[in-house]
């Protein structure tokens, strides 16, 4: 039940997501379409509400109740930032808005764009890891609550993954192939050669 009730989150966000942009620029109801937006969290509440039952009625703590709580904090670290992304492309391309600003591709600018990536992440396996502990805490000593603590353990290693990633950007910087361009326009119109 509680991975059917994630399945139906996963669907329920991005159908909420497509009727809530869908009413605020192609129908030009933008409350509305906010307010639609604005029932996306509703289903976090209602994965855990069913999860925190689904303990209470004796399941076996398991597999599926660590999911559910990774599942509920990478929405809450990563679901506004998914759902500014998608706006900004529906709005460019249903609505003449802008494009849509695309993060950096090269140097310290790419490192930090990665490294506040990596702060999401931080944030959904703290969520993850304390929505966990809260379950052990309520199963208590009488259950077994191995894989709620081997759950703690993949978001920490969600964390130490994405951080290396992260880094990678900051240690081997990408040079922008625009700052070095051999044969640069000089500013009388003639072709500048570089020095070899």
């Amino acid at each position: 039940m509680v991975v059917t009730l994630i399945i139906a989150c996963e669907v329920g966000f991005w159908v909420l997501l497509g009727v809530g942009l869908a009413l605020r620029y192609l129908a030009r109801l933008p409350r509305t379409g906010a307010a639609v937006l604005l029932l996306e969290p509703l289903l976090e509440l209602t994965l855990l509400i069913v999860t925190a039952i689904d303990l209470r009625n004796g399941a076996t703590a398991d597999w599926k109740h660590g999911l559910a709580a990774v599942y509920i904090g990478y929405t809450v670290a990563y679901g506004h930032y998914t759902i500014k992304w998608v706006d900004g492309h529906f709005a460019h391309r249903f609505a003449g808005g802008p494009p849509p600003v695309k993060p950096p591709r090269y140097g310290l600018a790419r490192a930090g764009h990665e490294a506040r990536l990596w702060l999401r992440t931080v944030l959904m396996a703290a969520i993850a890891a304390g929505l966990l502990q809260i379950a052990v805490w309520y199963v208590g000593d009488d259950g077994d609550t191995t894989s709620l603590r081997g759950w703690q353990g993949t978001a920490l290693r969600i964390v130490a993954i994405h951080g290396v990633i992260a880094l990678s950007y900051l240690v081997w910087q990408k040079k922008d192939p625009r700052d070095g361009a051999p044969d640069a326009v000089a500013p009388s119109g003639a072709r500048a050669k570089n020095p070899k």
